[in-house]
């Protein structure tokens, strides 16, 4: 949003004012005046008239400042030569307006060229009186320049705050998005395996077919408990959720793909138990990505799983025998892998190892 915009309040509320504020001052000035009543009148009319005009038109800018110079001319005109009319506040009153809806540079200039009509009428009665004008008009001229850039700037850093929170909440969907994607997508491929070898073996074998029902199904309520644990995270205040996988959850998840019959192995060096929460999630869901790719676009090739934890760092490589099949057209797992080890300041590799495909991730200590 430009300064334009979010000043139009402040622009708003000095047009409604101002002008009353104006038209007030005036009347007692001419009341005041010591001017003969037709010149007092016709420069009372000139000096209420034109900032409604200003008003009404909406006027900013330079062309706020010279009509603002004509009404303080019929000020002039109706307090001349009387140091003591209280008509004088009127110039005090333009002299915000102007700062409250021009440029910095405006309000200044038009401010200067207010006080030096005080300066002038200083030189032509001699009396002292004048010094408090030409420092009201200048203190009022600043305090309204800060002011307008106290409420530009309260604006900036309010409009700053809620893009700040809807990237907040874009990041948070994101995140979302991906757990979930991990978590449906390695439930579907290893329930679809399942359900597979129950078809195959529900003519032949019905005890082994049941097995693999159950599992599917076991599976599946898992995969559930998981999802309302990712939901439970975006909710305020206590509650109670299933905690989420780690690094010391990799054998069960490589025996869930044993299970479906995929040859998966597992190596682990070091204590799993030893990760900080968001990197054993990390190492986690990174694996479970990754085997879940290699099942889908590799069916019935072998897969290790290695994890190394030392002091230097930890290392998760997944190596699949069998060659990637087609790329899906989203790439949505390669890339929640790596934005995975990158939350964590780690990397990610994944590309042609060998004869097969291989998904390395290194995490930092």
């Amino acid at each position: 949003m430009r300064d334009a915009g979010r000043s139009a309040v402040i622009e708003e509320a000095a047009r409604t004012v101002a002008p009353l504020a104006v038209a007030t001052f005036v009347v007692i000035g001419t009341v005041l005046s010591s001017q003969r009543p037709a010149v007092a009148l016709a420069g009372a009319t000139v000096a209420v008239l034109v900032p409604v005009v200003l008003a009404v038109r909406a006027v900013t800018g330079w062309a706020l400042a010279a009509g603002l110079l004509v009404a303080a001319a019929g000020v002039v005109v109706v307090c001349h030569d009387d140091p003591a009319n209280v008509g004088w506040f009127a110039i005090c009153v333009v002299a915000s307006w102007c700062a409250l809806a021009a440029s910095t540079a405006t309000a200044l200039t038009f401010g200067g060229l207010l006080m030096l009509v005080f300066v002038g009428q200083w030189l032509v009665s001699d009396e002292s009186g004048w010094g408090a004008w030409i420092a009201g008009t200048a203190f009022t001229t600043v305090a309204c320049i800060f002011a307008r850039r106290q409420r530009l700037l309260l604006d900036q850093l309010r409009e700053a705050q809620a893009g700040l929170a809807d990237r907040a909440r874009a990041e948070e969907r994101n995140r979302i998005a991906g757990e979930m994607h991990d978590v449906i997508g390695h439930a579907l491929t290893v329930s679809l395996l399942h359900v597979s070898s129950a078809r195959l073996a529900m003519d032949e074998d019905p005890a082994e077919a049941r097995a693999s029902l159950e599992e599917a199904e076991r599976l599946a309520r898992r995969s559930l408990e998981e999802v309302r644990a990712t939901v439970g995270l975006m909710r305020s205040g206590p509650a109670t959720v299933t905690p989420l996988p780690g690094a010391a959850d990799l054998e069960q998840l490589v025996e869930s793909f044993r299970r479906a019959g995929a040859p998966v192995s597992l190596r682990v060096e070091g204590d799993p138990a030893g990760l900080p929460g968001t990197a054993a999630l990390a190492v986690y869901r990174i694996a479970q990505e990754a085997l879940t790719n290699a099942v889908r676009h590799a069916p019935g090739a072998s897969a290790a799983v290695e994890l190394s934890l030392t002091a230097e760092g930890t290392r998760l490589t997944v190596d699949s025998d069998g060659p990637p099949g087609r790329r899906t057209p989203d790439g949505v797992g390669l890339v929640g892998m790596r934005e995975r080890a990158e939350a964590v300041g780690g990397r990610l590799s994944a590309g042609p190892h060998g004869d097969g495909w291989r998904v390395e991730a290194v995490l930092p200590a």
